[in-house]
C-alpha cells in the first residue's frame, strides 16, 4: 500500500509542476514582454513617414511601453500569487470495518 501512496505522491508533484510551468500568466506575460521590447525598439527612432501617419504621436514607443508594463504586471502577479497545488483528497477507505 505504501508503494501506491508513493506513486500517487509522485504524480501529484509532477502535476503541480506542470500546472505551474504552463500557467497562462507566464505565457501571456512573456509574449507581451517580448513584443513590447520589439515595438519599443521600433518606436525609439521612427521615420518621418511613420510620424506623419500617426499625426506626430510616437505610437510605437507608447504602445511598446504599455505592452512591457502589461507583460511585467502578469509576471509579477505570477511571482506574487503562484498556483497552489490541489489539496490532497481525504482517504475514503473505511478503516473501521476491520
Amino acid at each position: 500500500m505504501s508503494d501506491l501512496h508513493k506513486e500517487v505522491s509522485d504524480l501529484e508533484k509532477k502535476s503541480a509542476t506542470a500546472a505551474r510551468l504552463f500557467d497562462i500568466r507566464r505565457i501571456i506575460g512573456g509574449l507581451f514582454v517580448v513584443y513590447g521590447v520589439i515595438v519599443t525598439i521600433a518606436g525609439i527612432s521612427p521615420s518621418d513617414a511613420d510620424l506623419k501617419k500617426a499625426e506626430g504621436v510616437h505610437i510605437n514607443l507608447w504602445t511598446g511601453i504599455a505592452m512591457l508594463a502589461l507583460g511585467l504586471f502578469f509576471l509579477v502577479w505570477l511571482k506574487l500569487r503562484p498556483i497552489q497545488p490541489p489539496a490532497a483528497a481525504p482517504d475514503t477507505a473505511d478503516t473501521s470495518a476491520n
